[in-house]
Formats: structure tokens, sequence, C-alpha cells
């Protein structure tokens, strides 16, 4: 086995709660990590005095003051002073999405809100100092917008007449029981699902919902390695290994509970033509 990955968890400023921090240091020890944990109402100069002390591979701050785009920087500042930038810094707590570019900006390498598994934070800190695979990149595009539809003849005139986009294609996808028409809009398609049995997942969609719009689907490259990578990062998934979709295509689908109720797919096309 090689060196345990030592993170110090600290809580800068004058918050006085450190419930997650602690939530956090168990996990993270779960996962195989030594963790060092400074306390309550730790100064920056402090947290970087302990994390270049105790010789951490990584520093994860948490803050639910409000102060962490005065304090996250601070604590960079004084690893800087001491020729210790080399050792990164993550942030979590409760940090406002509009002021994560800011502390990304300011050399905090990722931010993690309330809203992150513990899972995830682990696994980045893994891949960050320790990768064993190469990064996982993010999705190419949208590679669709699918649109559950009772009838693509009724619904095609209104996409190819009144918008004035082409018809690309028109094929049925037995496994998923649905006939599928592309239409291209810029780099990317509106995908119309019609439902060819009562077992169809459109059909049952229908049922419920009415017609409209039914996922997202995102394209990327190697699908299955992003969906293991999303399996040890507790993303709960309808399909853990990817099957047959249109235009030759690999899919998969995330659970609409991990993504606030939308449907994402995941998609990778053949490499000789992609989509076209």
């Amino acid at each position: 086995m090689g060196k345990k990955i030592r993170v110090l968890v600290a809580k800068p400023g004058l918050d006085g709660h450190d419930r997650g921090a602690l939530v956090i240091s168990q996990a993270l020890r779960d996962h195989g990590m030594e963790v060092i944990y400074t306390g309550l109402r730790q100064s920056p100069l402090q947290i970087a005095q302990a994390a270049i002390q105790e010789d951490v591979d990584v520093i994860g701050l948490s803050s639910l003051s409000g102060a962490h785009k005065t304090l996250f920087p601070k604590v960079i500042e004084e690893l800087e002073k001491r020729n210790a930038s080399d050792i990164p810094v993550v942030g979590g707590g409760v940090i406002p999405s509009e002021d994560i570019p800011y502390l990304l900006e300011k050399g905090v390498k990722k931010i993690f809100t309330s809203g992150s598994s513990t899972d995830l934070l682990a696994n980045y800190i893994q891949e960050l100092i320790d990768p064993k695979t190469e990064p996982i990149t993010p999705p190419k595009k949208v590679a669709h917008i699918g649109i559950a539809v009772e009838s693509i003849d009724h619904s095609i005139p209104f996409y190819t007449d009144s918008l004035g986009l082409p018809l690309e294609a028109v094929e049925e996808v037995e496994s998923e029981g649905v006939k599928v028409a592309f239409i291209k809009i810029g780099e990317t398609r509106f995908e119309l699902l019609e439902p060819l049995n009562e077992e169809s997942p459109i059909r049952k969609f229908l049922n419920k919902n009415g017609e409209g719009i039914h996922h997202v689907a995102l394209e990327v490259d190697d699908i299955q390695s992003r969906i293991e990578y999303l399996k040890t990062s507790g993303i709960q998934l309808i399909n853990d290994k990817a099957k047959p979709g249109a235009h030759n295509s690999k899919v998969a689908f995330i659970h609409p509970k991990a993504a606030g109720r939308v449907l994402f797919e995941l998609c990778e096309y053949p490499e000789e033509g992609g989509e076209a």
C-alpha cells in the first residue's frame, strides 16, 4: 500500500459551527485518508502553519459564516509567503454559486457546495493527489434535447415548416420501444420520441406528463469510464452499463434524483462520423 493521503480540515474565521467539518473529516477517514482537524476559529496564518508542520497533501476549508471570499484567499496568500503554494486548497460549506468563480480565480482548486456528496469530495482529492487514470473530461456539448410526442408525423411540421429546421433522420430504437426523429438546429438537435408500444418508457412518460421535454442528452467520450466515475462519486444512475441508442450510439441515463429532477442521457457516438 502507498502512503496515505494527509488532509488538513480547517474552519477559518469566527464560524462557531463545525458539524459539517466533522462529518467530512470522518468521511475522508472512511476513505482511508489521514485527517488533521484544526478546530474552530482558526486564522489563515494558523491554518497555513499547521498545514506545513503536519506535511499535509491538501487543505480542506469549511465556511458557514459568509466570509469565504476573504478568508479562503488569505489562506492561499499565507501558503505562498511560506513557499508552500504547492499544497492545494479546496473549499466547501454555505457558498453561493456566484462566489465560486471568484474563489477559483484566487487559487482555490475546487468548491464543494452543501449538496455535494462526500464520496465525490474523496474521489476528487484522491485523483488530485494520486491520479491513477486520465481525468474525466467535461461533456463535449448538448447532443440533443429529447421531446416526447404522441405522433412524430403530426409534430414534425412545426419544426420543419414553422421553424424551418431540417429533418435529418427517422429511425426506430427497438431496445427502448421508440421511434425517433432528429431535427438539426445549429450544432445540436431536437429528438422527437414516439412510443412504439405500451411498455415503452416514453408511453409511460406521456401517460403521466403529456407531451413535452423528456431529457437532455450530453455527448461524452468513453461512456463506460464516465459511468464508473459517476458511480464511485455516489451519483444515482438508471443504467450501470451503456446500451445501444440511435445513430449507432452508446447511451446511459442518470437518475433524475441526482440532477434536480432533470433526466440526463449520456451519449457516445462512433468516432467515424459522430452524429452526422
